[in-house]
C-alpha cells in the first residue's frame, strides 16, 4: 500500500513553488489547516491520518501533515489538486 503525505505548504497561497507549493495559485488557499485537508481527503474517497506535530522540512514551525491511505490508483499530483479543490469548496 502506498502512503502519500500532504503537507499544508502544498496548498498554501503564500508560498512559491520553490518553497513547496504544488498547486497553481488559482487552486491554492490561505493558511490551509490539516483538519480541512483531512476532511477534503475523505471527500475525495481516501482515508486520512493527521500527524499534528510534524514540520515540513523547509519550515521551522510544525503545522502538521496528513497521511493518505488507499490512494494507490492516483498520482500524487492528481491527489493534491483534488484535495485543493475540495478545500476551496469547504471554505465557500
Amino acid at each position: 500500500m502506498i502512503e502519500n503525505v500532504i503537507w499544508p505548504v502544498y496548498l498554501d497561497r503564500d508560498r512559491t513553488r520553490s518553497e513547496g507549493r504544488r498547486v497553481p495559485l488559482d487552486d491554492a488557499v490561505d493558511d490551509p489547516a490539516v483538519d480541512e485537508i483531512a476532511t477534503a481527503v475523505g471527500q475525495v474517497g481516501y482515508d486520512a491520518v493527521i500527524e499534528r506535530d510534524a514540520a515540513y522540512p523547509r519550515e521551522h514551525d510544525p503545522r502538521g501533515r496528513v497521511l493518505v491511505h488507499g490512494a494507490d490508483d492516483a498520482s500524487k499530483n492528481d491527489l493534491v489538486r483534488a484535495v485543493a479543490a475540495y478545500v476551496t469548496i469547504l471554505r465557500d
